[in-house]
């Protein structure tokens, strides 16, 4: 089984919410079994997080610094050669069973990536992405972007597609075998700021030099962080990516797939 495999196994297991759910299940089966006293601590650790995590501000503080990591891009009037916009934004099950493009929470990387493409009518283009689901059709994000190239105001051969790759380290090493990058050119990378310190350390470890461009915040800053979460699904939601991208930081580093434990400007 290869990495990329075990990795969405370990964290269907380990993702907050599911573990916190599999915690109740788990204290029930032990209840069944007569093993009240393990099942009471097992039960109450699972809905104390669903509280905590679900309602309180802690998905803030857990999001907060990944976002900040890397500052907003500021056009300082350099020539930008091109553009990157990375896989994950596409809800491609939906898009292409209806025709119609569809995008998840992250969809402020397409919006992004169309208006780049504008600002920049030299630069060469490029989606890299092809499933990021264990199950999922090959190419699928590819597939969908292609699609929505018309909505976006993209004329399709303007856009290289790499629709091979399944998580970040592959997004890296295979666009860099398909861009070719010069030395001294400048690509700009599209991606969520979340996301931004794994995707800019997978790059560098596959010495292919990038700007970020970080998309999609979803934290206010820090005047804002101390809000609670209306509906518990907000709350753990926050939390599961969150938690998915400092335990892929760490995991990508231990494995050799970023450069730094937590990759800076």
């Amino acid at each position: 089984m290869d990495f990329f495999a075990v990795s969405k196994i370990f964290w269907f297991l380990v993702a907050p919410s599911n573990l916190l759910v599999l915690l109740a299940a788990l204290a029930l089966i032990l209840i069944a079994f007569g093993a009240w006293r393990f099942a009471r601590v097992l039960f109450a650790a699972s809905v104390l997080g669903l509280l905590v995590f679900g309602f309180s501000p802690a998905g803030n503080y857990i999001y907060f610094p990944l976002e900040e990591r890397f500052p907003l891009f500021k056009d300082d009037g350099r020539p930008v050669d091109g553009v990157i916009m990375l896989g994950g934004a596409e809800v491609p099950e939906v898009g292409l069973a209806r025709g119609v493009p569809a995008f998840a929470d992250a969809g402020e990387r397409a919006i992004a990536f169309a208006d780049l493409a504008r600002r920049y009518p030299e630069a060469r283009l490029a989606f890299v992405g092809g499933s990021g689901k264990l199950a999922g059709e090959e190419g699928a994000e590819a597939k969908m972007i292609r699609a929505s190239l018309p909505d976006l105001g993209i004329a399709a051969s303007r856009v290289a597609f790499e629709d091979k790759s399944r998580n970040t380290e592959e997004n890296a090493v295979f666009a860099k075998a398909l861009l070719q990058p010069k030395p001294g050119e400048r690509w700009l990378l599209v991606t969520s700021a979340a996301h931004m310190p794994r995707a800019m350390g997978c790059f560098r470890q596959a010495d292919f030099p990038v700007t970020a461009y970080p998309v999609d915040f979803r934290t206010a800053g820090p005047d804002g962080l101390w809000g609670n979460f209306s509906r518990a699904a907000v709350g753990l939601d926050f939390t599961d990516t969150g938690v998915k991208e400092w335990v892929g930081l760490v995991v990508y580093y231990l494995t050799g797939r970023t450069d730094a434990l937590f990759p800076a400007p």
